[in-house]
């Protein structure tokens, strides 16, 4: 059987760039907190390599060729084929894209993961989200708690529960993409495609992308470079170019300085050289308590407070449920908004 990709002028840009991922390692994870989780294949896409630099083209090709309100319904996803006989109406999401993704869909999810130590529905999308009840966390699920919601539909990520994958399935229908992060416009057609509502997402990634461009018109020719920088329990991340920030920023325009301009999701550093976050403007984003992790050694360093950024005024603290976490384009929209507050005059 063969299958069409819908939506691909929306997201030619992306996967371009995509295709020009080069194959490096580093030891990256994803743009959430969690490690690889076992696995050649999860390894291989989380920690750089072909896999990795491939995941958005993949991904693209992925979809269904039935047509608008189309049912039995059969799509291609990073595991095989899933058939969903009619349109979904409870929907489990096992990872915070896809419950962004969905929820930007005007679908409320009956379940949903939260990343590790934060059990609470992202603050930006509770208005709209409904009353999921958790089901574990995206790096342990609890299966008992997804059956017992009786969903008809499962959304999450090879990356994340390749190992469930056939559990899930005896579930409901379980479709996944590759990997959560810097292929969230991909991600998001893929998880449209199941929930019928390619139109609306096409719409979406239109509107942000026409956002972005305006943005990037607006802060004019001459625009700063960017440093993103995220405290994490165990390290200090600068944030590159295959990670969700990383494709924002790009889709805007703005520079990055030379470590942050690779092809991998990102660098990192010590607090001893944190100097080496240096840009005109300085983002930083915490995971979980800023207490267990190295920010308030490194802004003591004389180096941090020595940098240009942090001297003008232009080193800000983001939200991380949005910039690093949000991994949707409700949270993209967000971003924008942010660096437009901080950067257009």
């Amino acid at each position: 059987m063969s299958f069409r990709r819908r939506g691909t002028a929306v997201i030619g840009l992306a996967v371009a760039a995509a295709l020009a991922l080069s194959a490096c390692g580093g030891g990256a994870t994803d743009d959430a907190a969690g490690g690889d989780a076992g696995g050649d294949k999860k390894a291989a896409v989380a920690t750089g390599g072909k896999d990795f630099g491939d995941a958005a083209r993949k991904t693209a090709e992925y979809g269904t060729d039935a047509g608008a309100g189309e049912f039995p319904r059969t799509l291609t996803h990073a595991m095989g084929t899933t058939t969903l006989e009619s349109a979904p109406k409870r929907v489990v999401v096992l990872d915070v894209g896809e419950f962004d993704n969905v929820v930007s869909l005007g679908v409320e999810p009956v379940g949903y993961a939260p990343s590790e130590g934060d059990a609470a529905i992202p603050s930006y999308l509770r208005k709209d989200a409904g009353n999921p009840e958790s089901v574990g966390t995206i790096n342990s699920l609890n299966l008992e708690r997804i059956a017992g919601l009786k969903p008809d539909l499962i959304l999450g990520s090879r990356l994340r529960a390749a190992d469930l994958y056939d559990e899930l399935s005896k579930i409901a229908p379980t479709v996944f993409s590759i990997r959560p992060g810097f292929t969230w416009k991909e991600n998001y057609l893929l998880n449209a495609a199941a929930l019928d509502r390619t139109a609306k997402a096409e719409s979406q990634l239109a509107a942000y992308e026409a956002k972005a461009e305006k943005l990037g018109s607006d802060i004019g020719p001459d625009k700063p470079t960017v440093s993103m920088v995220r405290y994490m329990p165990d390290k200090i991340r600068l944030y590159a170019k295959a990670s969700f920030i990383g494709t924002i920023l790009q889709d805007v325009g703005l520079p990055r300085p030379a470590n942050q301009q690779i092809d991998d999701l990102a660098a990192e550093i010590s607090s001893e050289n944190i100097d080496e976050a240096d840009a005109d403007w300085i983002f930083t984003g915490v995971y979980g308590d800023a207490k267990a992790t190295r920010r308030d050694t490194a802004r003591a360093n004389p180096l941090w407070r020595n940098l240009g950024a942090v001297k003008a005024g232009h080193a800000q603290d983001v939200p991380d449920e949005t910039w690093y976490l949000g991994l949707g384009v409700t949270s993209a929209n967000l971003v924008l908004d942010d660096l437009r507050a901080d950067l257009v005059a």
